[in-house]
């Protein structure tokens, strides 16, 4: 990709020409018109310039992990330069108009965290990086000084790994335990601020459910709001609609809100250019739409840089440019990263531009493995970014962040868009590459445009260094262990109850150990079971709806989210660029299909964990809307199911739930234990489950009430 630059968009006003009509749609469209600029220069080194530490302290008060023993928690900022002319990082959108240093580079800086052995002779030599999901600590270790969550954190420190996260997200509030980068926004040559159209939607997902008259303009307090360059309300437009999908928008009068704050209404009104105040008040079951023109936009794909440069130095550096020592001091073997959710994504998105390669061409991970990602990357790449965004069926459903071509791992060519491309594509530096999805992902996050184009036809199988995973009847990033037994929990947006339990967690540690064994020793880790990829068990959502088994009290989805191509103007394409289009323009549709279910509600493909193979009750990866919260909107977040099975057949009779009980099922305690403990043996066999964590289960069933 070349480097964008609009011609003469210094000579512009800061924004005009608002409001047109095209297709239909109505789009903020900027005039500035796009030229190509190949900007040549020699390439210097972009790296980490310094690592300063601020704190040491132990991590769970000093508790010992295996043979390895203690382990000590180091945070502190690291500090980075880029050349704007190096090749490596010329697909950064607006990194020719960041501020540059006497040196010419561009300066930003980032907070990091290092789990590392007190006594690094007993480290194994190998980084793994859990890349943090919107400045949250992916590990769950940050600030941990009593107990390890999760047993995979808990397999990590036992191994002897030293994990490390570091910030990327420029947009994240600072506190004292998350992990916010500091990074720079652009703006033209003579210092006038850049601006562009941005758009926020609010609703119940980000407003308080008894309503509320004012907001921030990002609709969190744990981000920043991109500023307002105009607060005359004529000059953006504020809309109003009783669903996400399916019902027109409403113009609420300019005169009827403001940009400020207001927490008792309009006679409450103080001026700001960072928040909304809708005189009279947001009703939260409904949908709002604001569109405005922000100011001064972050460089966020430097995130991207801060994540490869921080990771290259702990490998290879010595020491910082002020010559303090790398605190690793140790020779470091290999380097592994995973991340879930929005962080899934953002490897995706990493890969895809070429930032597994560091500054003088070496590989920075061996092995990535995104969790709960689907068919979707993160679009840090684009000016105005808003990596906290996710588009799905009852939120923000075609907002950037959707699923955009490539959708694969493998170079492919999408029929809709004509886009030739793929994720991996640079042989030299492409990592082993491990995907596990949940069933969400196919509901909400397009996880079929893995598997299918967008005409419905299979792509070729990922390429060899790509592994695809499907953790069956599993809602997205859902990470607690045990059987599944609930109790059920629930939702105030969601009509069904909530899952209880499943084992994610203990997956993503089993393929993690297969990793390590496919990256250094040429172990080739279990077949790829993505639905889909075996006959039969990737269907038609109309399908799948007219053989779902009727579940007493259980709604089930009237279709999963869609996806048509979209047109944020002729400054973007699949690498990012500039939105000059809001709302985008819809193209033509996608196909989407879902996982395939059994005569119980549970996916027939895929992984398989214990809770599918000795069930207590249906686990599903979708939830519907409460009918008190948009019910014409099917899809409720990315939130789960829960249906346990009645303990006898007159139970289940008396109920009409056509699910066998557990009596019917097991006959007794003893043959529960039994199927648990086949289950557990299956899936230590098939590598998806280690010995330790079958034989936790297999406790946990003989510990489970009798019935």
């Amino acid at each position: 990709m070349s480097t964008r630059k609009e011609a003469n968009t210094e000579l512009l006003p800061a924004y005009k020409g608002w409001v047109s009509r095209v297709g239909g749609f109505t789009c903020l469209a900027f005039v500035a018109i796009a030229i190509a600029v190949v900007c040549s220069s020699v390439p210097a080194e972009a790296h980490l310039t310094k690592l300063v530490i601020t704190q040491t302290v132990p991590v769970a008060g000093g508790q010992t992990f295996g043979t390895v023993g203690a382990y000590e928690q180091l945070t502190g900022t690291a500090y980075f330069e880029v050349d704007p002319h190096d090749p490596l990082d010329a697909v950064i959108t607006d990194l020719d108009k960041a501020p540059r240093n006497v040196r010419g580079k561009v300066e930003f800086s980032s907070a990091f965290v290092i789990f590392k052995p007190v006594d690094m002779t007993k480290a194994n030599h190998k980084i793994f990086s859990y890349v943090n999901n919107r400045g949250n600590d992916g590990s769950g270790l940050l600030g941990a000084k009593s107990v390890v969550p999760f047993s995979f954190n808990e397999w990590m420190l036992k191994e002897g790994y030293i994990v490390v996260d570091v910030g990327w997200e420029g947009d994240v509030v600072p506190t004292a335990v998350n992990l916010a980068a500091t990074l720079p926004r652009a703006s033209y040559r003579d210092g006038s601020p850049i601006v562009g159209p941005m758009r926020i939607e609010y609703s119940d997902r980000n407003l308080p459910l008894t309503g509320s008259f004012d907001s921030t303009l990002k609709g969190s307090a744990a981000f920043f709001s991109y500023e307002t360059a105009d607060t005359n309300t004529a000059h953006s437009t504020l809309t109003v609609r009783p669903t996400e999908l399916g019902s027109p928008k409403t113009p609420i009068p300019s005169d009827r809100w403001a940009f400020g704050t207001c927490p008792t209404g309009q006679a409450s009104l103080v001026p700001s250019t960072s928040h909304i105040c809708y005189f009279d008040g947001f009703d939260a079951t409904k949908v709002y739409e604001l569109i405005y023109p922000a100011k001064n936009p972050i460089v966020m794909a430097l995130g991207h840089a801060a994540t490869r440069d921080f990771t290259s130095y702990l490998r290879y550096g010595k020491k910082d440019d002020a010559g303090t020592p790398n605190p690793l001091d140790t020779r470091i073997h290999r380097a592994y990263a995973t991340g879930c959710s929005q962080t899934g994504l953002f490897l995706r998105d990493f890969m895809f531009y070429g930032f597994n390669e560091d500054e003088r061409h070496r590989q920075v991970f061996e092995g990535i493995i995104p969790t709960c990602a689907g068919g979707m990357r993160n679009e840090l790449n684009v000016r105005f970014a808003d990596p906290d965004v996710f588009a799905d069926r009852d939120f923000q459903q075609n907002f950037m962040q959707t699923a955009f071509p490539p959708f694969t791992y493998g170079v492919v060519t999408d029929p809709i868009s004509g886009i030739t491309d793929g994720i991996l594509k640079r042989p030299h530096t492409d990592p082993f590459v491990m995907q596990l999805d949940s069933e969400s992902e196919f509901w909400q996050l397009m996880g079929s445009l893995q598997v299918r184009d967008g005409l419905g036809h299979p792509f070729p199988p990922p390429p060899w260094n790509v592994r695809l995973y499907f953790q069956s009847s599993t809602a997205h990033g859902f990470a607690t262990g045990g059987l599944g037994q609930g109790p059920a929990g629930s939702n105030p947006l969601c009509a069904n109850p909530t899952p209880g339990g499943s084992s994610f967690d203990n997956t993503l540690k089993a393929l993690a150990a297969a990793m390590v064994e496919w990256v250094e020793k040429g172990i080739e880790p279990p077949p790829s079971n993505y639905p889909g990829l075996k006959h039969g068990t990737l269907v038609r959502p109309d399908d799948f709806i007219a053989d779902y088994p009727a579940i007493p009290g259980i709604g089930v989805p009237t279709g999963p989210n869609t996806y048509q191509i979209l047109s944020w103007g002729p400054l973007y394409d699949s690498d990012g660029g500039i939105m000059s289009f809001q709302p985008p323009i819809s193209g033509q549709s996608y196909k989407m299909f879902v996982p395939k279910s059994d005569s119980d509600g549970l996916n027939v493909g895929g992984i398989r964990p214990i809770q599918v193979r000795a069930p207590i009750a249906t686990n599903m990866g979708w939830n519907i809307r409460n009918a008190g919260h948009r019910p014409q909107d099917s899809m409720c977040s990315l939130v789960g199911t829960y249906a346990p099975f009645a303990t006898t057949k007159a139970e289940r009779l008396a109920a009409g739930d056509p699910r066998p009980s557990l009596e019917e099922r097991y006959k007794d305690h003893d043959g529960f234990v039994d199927a648990v403990t086949k289950a557990a043996h299956e899936l230590v066999r098939a590598r998806f489950l280690l010995e330790e964590d079958a034989d936790n289960y297999i406790q946990a069933a003989k510990d489970f009430p009798a019935f």
